[in-house]
């Protein structure tokens, strides 16, 4: 999406404020709310490629502390959804529901239903640089705008994104509670085999917009390598590849 261009202030009164921008309206209908603060939103929607793109300072300008707002708000509205919808499960299955949930592959996937690169503020190049990245983005953008919703409107205009767009995953959720890493280390050691050992093999790409190769190593026995926008996320798919090889996990 091409960058804004320069805009004059539309003066209300005491207030300044810029224009929302069409696309903006059209994802405020998205998502079922509309900003008093328009300008979270497109802080929400900034990649730092396009502050770098302008030479603008990309520290506080973009999604990232948005980001990191709305990771925390998901986890807490979700795991209430989880206490009213499974009074019975024990506090183990509830956190593993929780880790599946708020994970960055879901966070991914309601972006991508969402169509959220219509919207993002970014440098053509980082959705050109490969599926992962902009998968990646997706998450991540996601989370922002949970992040921009509860600072304009405060944790139930979050609550209210949040449950439309996660009601039936908390509710139809099917296949390993587990996270692929725990699941992998408790086989192994049933098995008497050490705990695996995550290696980093590589890592390209721009620090915007990384890939990481990881092997997992587990004597005795055949690993795995695997790539992901984070070494967090190559260990797990790494783990998941040999308890998919091994049978067991099936398909999810």
């Amino acid at each position: 999406m091409a960058l804004d261009p320069p805009v004059q202030p539309v003066l209300h009164g005491t207030m300044t404020e810029r224009p929302v921008r069409p696309e903006l309206e059209i994802l405020q209908q998205e998502i079922g709310y509309r900003f008093a603060d328009a300008d979270l939103l497109r802080r929400a929607l900034t990649h730092a490629s396009a502050n770098e793109a302008t030479g603008k300072d990309a520290g506080l300008s973009t999604y990232q502390r948005l980001e990191f707002l709305g990771d925390r708000v998901l986890g807490l509205v979700i795991a209430d959804m989880l206490v009213e919808e499974y009074p019975s499960a024990p506090e183990g299955e509830l956190s593993r529901r929780l880790a599946r949930l708020v994970s960055g592959e879901t966070c991914a996937r309601v972006g991508r239903e969402l169509a959220l690169d219509r919207y993002m503020i970014v440098d053509g190049n980082v959705l050109k640089s490969g599926s992962k990245a902009a998968t990646g983005l997706h998450g991540d953008i996601c989370e922002s705008i949970i992040g921009a919703l509860y600072r304009d409107g405060g944790l139930e205009a979050a609550r209210g994104f949040i449950e439309a767009q996660w009601n039936d995953r908390v509710r139809s959720m099917t296949g390993p509670l587990r996270d692929a890493k725990t699941e992998l280390q408790e086989w192994a050691h049933r098995r008497e085999f050490p705990t695996p050992r995550y290696e980093e093999i590589s890592r390209k790409g721009p620090d915007h917009a990384p890939t990481f190769q990881v092997d997992v190593v587990i004597e005795g026995i055949e690993g795995a390598r695997a790539s992901g926008g984070s070494k967090r996320e190559a260990e797990h798919k790494a783990a998941e590849a040999v308890l998919r090889r091994e049978g067991i996990w099936g398909d999810q």
